[in-house]
């Protein structure tokens, strides 16, 4: 028996050797990831090869290469750069390399226009973008940018770009939060430089679990709809699909929609805050039998801004400024207190941290008009606002004065 286990051990290593030489197995993940490195003059030399450093690691821990998944590394600064294309390295350790190599770019931190430049020319078909795989963007920051990230960063995920962000503790919580795939509690992290490596194992995780749907599931839910995504079940010439939406307490009124075979996706819009909705995706193929997939989605609860702003407390050069807060499971992540002379000039902005629901706005002129302007952000990325005016009195008094009681020598008005 002893010459057979031989043999057969014989065998099966160099069953195994022959399979990694072939590269990932054909049920590995395919997707294409997109690294956003901050690369400006705001982030320090050691800041930046910790950063490298930490992407480094986490592609090493990433099935990459022909089949599965493919990168990409753009770095952020006056203009954004490509350092490697998405199919340019073929095997994680060359990716690893070439993110070694990777040497700061500096000048401005405009993060907005590498999104932009993302769009047009990395996750296109035409720049070798893999059509009906899912997208990543990992983008790594030290938290500010120099112009817009909102606008360009809700068009990729319009596109259904997964977005996680990595800030290196400095960066405005709502602005970040906004600007991450929701939930995001699951997609964007705040960590110091020294600790990147404490989330790689997590940030690692989370990527795969986007960029392999084993089945129908749900994403980006907000109180009036989300997305669904499924792995590549038919192709363009195999096949349709049948995706059927509807409240589970009224089947009776269900919306459909018919989606080609090489689509792996779709948002439902216009739907009911707080409601369970059944969703049926349904293969139809003529070359093979599917079953369908189901899913039990619930909306958010609906999305309230704050309430009765209540200016008190006047002074010539400060305002307290208070509101009924957004309670209950659609709670705010915080809020944004803005105030401006209504005769026009410089605008101050104050954040407010979730929880707390007044504040005290400093350094305004004497005798002037106001308005303040408070705006709650939510996990979905959705803002809501109420603005109120206020006036400043004259003069450095501290206080207003009293006004007399009817018993002591005053009329009732």
């Amino acid at each position: 028996m002893l010459p057979w286990t031989v043999l057969g051990l014989a065998l099966s290593l160099r069953l195994a050797r022959s399979g990694a030489e072939r590269g990932p197995p054909a049920s590995a993940p395919q997707g294409d990831l997109l690294f956003l490195l901050d690369s400006s003059a705001s982030v320090s030399h050691y800041e930046f090869s910790r950063v490298r450093e930490f992407l480094g690691r986490l592609a090493a821990l990433l099935p990459l290469g022909p089949g599965a998944l493919r990168a990409s590394l753009v770095h952020v600064g006056s203009r954004p750069h490509t350092e490697f294309r998405f199919g340019q390295h073929s095997s994680g350790s060359a990716v690893q390399d070439a993110i070694r190599a990777a040497a700061q770019r500096m000048g401005d931190t405009n993060t907005g226009l590498a999104l932009a430049y993302a769009k047009e020319q990395l996750f296109a078909k035409a720049a070798g973008a893999r059509p009906g795989v899912p997208k990543v963007l990992v983008w790594v920051t030290d938290g500010g940018s120099s112009d817009p990230v909102g606008p360009p960063m809700q068009e990729l995920k319009d596109l259904g770009v997964t977005v996680f962000i990595v800030s290196t503790g400095r960066g405005s919580l709502l602005e970040l939060s906004a600007a991450a795939s929701a939930p995001a509690g699951k997609h964007l992290h705040f960590v110091d430089v020294d600790d990147l490596h404490i989330i790689t194992q997590a940030l690692r995780g989370s990527i795969l679990d986007a960029m392999w749907p084993q089945q129908l599931r749900a994403s980006e839910v907000t109180s009036s709809g989300f997305r669904l995504a499924w792995p590549p079940l038919l192709t363009a010439d195999s096949g349709y699909y049948l995706l059927e939406l509807a409240p589970s307490a009224e089947p009776g009124t269900a919306r459909r929609q018919q989606l080609p075979g090489n689509a792996t996706g779709w948002a439902w819009a216009g739907l009911d805050p707080d409601t369970d909705y059944d969703v049926a995706l349904v293969p139809e193929s003529n070359v093979r039998l599917l079953r369908p997939q189901h899913l039990r989605v619930r909306t958010l609860p609906e999305e309230t801004g704050p309430e009765r702003i209540v200016v008190s407390h006047a002074r010539p050069r400060s305002l307290r400024v208070s509101w009924a807060p957004a309670l209950g499971p659609a709670a705010a992540l915080g809020y944004h207190v803005q105030v401006g002379p209504l005769r026009g000039g410089a605008a101050q902005l104050v954040e407010v941290p979730a929880g707390r629901n007044s504040t005290t706005l400093q350094g305004l002129a004497p005798g002037t008009a106001y308005l303040v302007t408070v705006t709650a952000a939510f996990r979905s990325g959705r803002e809501r606002a109420l603005s109120a005016k206020a006036c400043t009195p004259d003069g450095e008094r501290s206080r207003a004065p009293r006004a007399q009681s009817p018993g002591a020598g005053g009329r009732e008005p």
